[in-house]
């Protein structure tokens, strides 16, 4: 059985429901079809006998679509941030339903009753942490590049970004989260962000070996065998980032966090403080609060909480500010719009923001009982 939706191809091959992320012009933004799509797909796979797996991949810009070296090399650069701009300035009700049912796809995904196996190679940031997070079985290689770089576009990390970020060791949520960093693959795997780091060159291999294993029981032995042990060694490759490195980001606010790096002296610090001061200053207070919550939310509640988040992000009723004059619509037309890289955040500097600015953010701007997302469990 085949299936192609422009931009989600689909299959099923032995058993396992195959999927194509195939935007590779845009690194495989997900966009409100694709979403559809996708939550559609692994609808009806879970209530189909002749599924027993699913695995996910992203297509790249080498070669023609569909071709072997088109494939892996790219999984999915996260949300189409120039929709959400186009939209939110004209009032766009499917800004609204993008998250929404981006939301109830991740939510799906965490809660998978069947193996899902995401190939985390290339990109993997914002919403595609959000479609890989929650798989069984998370892959990543030498070439992965993996962020939530949402503060940099007036932003927070969505798509259930505070629930896995929040479960880090130590304080490395709030690192990524406030910072937007990039790491590697094995640094993935040693924050507990991925399961096993092999070379790209094996991808391939494992994509078609994974669909002759027949029954769930063989893929699960196939797993620990031939992915997690084989792969043992390579997945231990020295962190490039010591947890004791984001020690700092314990401390009690963003500026006491800025302070504490900044003193510390050592360089890794310094570029995290210099890092920080390029960040929106709102939302690294909304982030900051955001990821502390999260830590003892369940999944369900924080994509409430999110959702609340992100409504309030470009609908700021309690600042009198929407559409172009919001936070995020600044900070995408800045990175991706015109381009000039340099956005002009309100407040501008991470000491004026004051707790009234905050506090609003996490009162939901629904009744109780109408809630987008009130029916996930």
């Amino acid at each position: 059985m085949n299936h192609t939706i422009t931009e989600v191809h689909t299959a099923v091959s032995g058993g396992i429901g195959l999927i194509t992320l195939n935007r590779p012009k845009a690194l495989n933004a997900l966009s409100l079809p694709m979403v559809r799509a996708l939550l559609a797909t692994l609808q009806a796979w879970r209530d189909d006998a002749g599924v027993f797996a699913v695995a996910i991949r992203g297509s790249n810009k080498i070669g023609r679509p569909g071709s072997p070296e088109a494939l892996f090399g790219g999984f999915c650069a996260g949300g189409d941030i120039r929709f959400f701009h186009q939209a939110a300035l004209a009032g766009d009700p499917a800004l609204d339903d993008f998250f929404t049912e981006e939301y109830t796809l991740n939510h799906l995904i965490h809660n998978y009753p069947k193996p899902y196996i995401a190939f985390m190679d290339g990109i993997v940031m914002g919403g595609g942490m959000g479609i890989s997070q929650g798989a069984r079985l998370r892959i990543v290689t030498e070439r992965t590049k993996m962020a939530m770089p949402e503060t940099g576009i007036g932003l927070f990390p969505d798509v259930g970004g505070g629930y896995f970020l929040s479960r880090c060791p130590g304080h490395v949520g709030e690192y990524l989260a406030l910072t937007g960093d990039t790491i590697g693959g094995s640094q993935a795997v040693a924050w507990g962000l991925a399961d096993v780091c092999v070379p790209s060159e094996a991808l391939p291999a494992l994509w078609g070996s994974l669909q002759t294993q027949g029954s769930a029981e063989n893929l699960q032995q196939w797993i620990a065998t031939n992915v997690i042990a084989a792969h043992a060694i390579h997945a231990g490759t020295e962190a490039e980032i010591d947890i004791k490195n984001c020690a700092a980001f314990g401390h009690g606010g963003v500026s006491s966090i800025v302070a504490a790096l900044e003193a510390s002296g050592t360089k890794p610090a310094r570029a995290m403080a210099a890092t920080l001061r390029h960040r929106s200053p709102l939302m690294l207070h909304v982030v900051l609060e955001q990821v502390r919550r999260a830590r003892s939310m369940t999944l369900a509640d924080d994509l409430r909480m999110e959702r609340d988040l992100v409504q309030h992000c470009f609908y700021t009723a309690h600042l009198d500010r929407s559409g172009v004059n919001s936070e995020t619509v600044e900070g995408i037309r800045a990175l991706a719009i015109d381009k000039d890289y340099k956005p002009v955040w309100n407040p501008a500097r991470i000491a004026d923001v004051t707790p009234d600015m905050v506090a609003p953010f996490f009162v939901s701007p629904w009744p109780k009982g109408s809630h987008p997302l009130k029916d996930l469990v």
